[in-house]
């Protein structure tokens, strides 16, 4: 069975994407990352919530700010990308769900009320929706090199705030020379799928 999604669009977002680990100088300017948010924020997410918040890290002091907090293997790669983006999960995300579920405004206090359960459901929504963003960096024909490797107290400190969770760190660009690593395996359907 094929997919609907055509052949070519189907490598460009995933057989032939990489994480790119080397980028060109070419800028990544707000009208890009503009496009590719306004593809992705129709992900689905539980109770429509939109918790993830994106931070463009474009001054060069900011750079120098946020490289501080990488591990040493991630600081070269996240100083020389064209764009960096800090994403994270806001935790007061209920906030705006009277707006974006008005046919359910009361789910913002009848399930979202107590700051445990709200850091949980952001956590989960806003990591759905970062996966969304790579596929959507893809979709702009540009490469994603997510990273968790570094300092998450020290980028929240350093870049957000107390409902602000860091997720991970994004360098954002056209792949450079040497940009990808061997493709390393994934599991096959098999050993994946169970039916019941």
């Amino acid at each position: 069975m094929s997919l609907a999604l055509d052949p070519a669009a189907q490598d460009l977002l995933f057989r032939e994407a990489r994480t790119a680990n080397t980028f060109t100088d070419e800028p990544v300017t707000d009208e890009q990352v503009q496009a590719i948010y306004d593809l992705v924020k129709y992900g689905p997410t539980a109770f429509n919530q939109t918790p993830l918040r994106i931070t463009l890290v474009r001054s060069p002091e900011a750079r120098e700010r946020l490289v501080q907090h990488m591990a040493e293997g991630n600081r070269p790669k996240t100083a020389t990308a064209p764009l960096v983006a800090i994403l994270s999960a806001d935790n007061e995300f209920h906030e705006d769900l009277p707006a974006l579920l008005p046919h359910f405004p009361q789910a913002k206090d009848m399930f979202f009320a107590e700051r445990p359960v709200r850091e949980q459901s952001a956590l989960l929504n806003a990591a759905l929706q970062a996966a969304y963003f790579i596929v959507g960096v893809r979709a702009a024909g540009l490469a994603a090199g997510p990273m968790t490797g570094l300092d998450f107290a020290g980028v929240q400190k350093e870049f957000l705030d107390a409902d602000h969770t860091p997720l991970m760190v994004v360098n954002i660009g056209k792949p450079g020379e040497e940009a990808w690593f061997p493709r390393s395996p994934r599991l096959s359907f098999d050993e994946v799928v169970t039916t019941v």
